[in-house]
């Protein structure tokens, strides 16, 4: 049986050895409509926030002779309706633009026609890095389309504020690459795809 007791060496000595995470860790490397990158590297260098989503099992309750039960449900993924990223504007908004155009083409309003197909191919690319910046792992979402391409807040009396704008995708699954080679082939797409850092 293993020692229960969790000492500060102990920490210290598990610290050491792991480290711990930083929130600036963490990059987009990709946004694909259909395969086809929605947004250059020069627009994924100016993503400023975005969050590794999770995943839960709902729980079941399966009463029996005055007793309940709990058992394993359906899996479902955390904001998959609303994963959103925060992008700085640049001087001629082209992440804006970007999504608006992606939007367009899933659902035109002028004609009333799109294309509303889910497309494993339309994806959103995400890595974790260690603390030498190094890609560590990656998680692709799968069956991404855009909901919201945000609205840019302006004001005459303001004090010269860099815009921002978030964007919101819906996707239906992500899947985890434990193969750290793909992660490492993408570190060539880092410098472009920098959120915060």
């Amino acid at each position: 049986m293993a020692d229960i007791k969790q000492t500060i060496k102990d920490f210290y000595k598990v610290a050491q050895t792991r480290d711990f995470a930083r929130d600036f860790q963490f990059r987009v490397l990709d946004v694909s409509n259909k395969g086809v990158p929605v947004f250059t590297e020069d627009d994924l260098v100016y993503a400023t926030a975005a969050t590794l989503p999770g995943k839960t099992i709902a729980t079941k309750e399966v009463p029996y002779n005055g007793f309940t039960f709990r058992i394993p449900g359906t899996v479902s993924y955390t904001d998959s309706d609303a994963f959103t990223i925060d992008f700085y504007c640049d001087a001629t908004t082209q992440t804006r633009i970007a999504m608006e155009n992606w939007i367009t083409e899933t659902f035109n309003d002028e004609t009333s026609v799109g294309d509303g197909l889910l497309h494993d191919n339309s994806t959103i690319t995400l890595v974790q890095l260690d603390t030498k910046l190094e890609p560590n792992r990656t998680y692709k979402l799968r069956g991404v389309f855009p909901t919201d391409c945000g609205n840019i807040s302006y004001s005459m009396s303001g004090d010269g504020e860099v815009a921002t704008v978030t964007i919101t995708l819906a996707y239906q699954f992500f899947r985890r690459d434990n193969e750290l080679n793909a992660a490492v082939n993408a570190i060539g797409k880092l410098a472009g795809a920098a959120i915060g850092g």
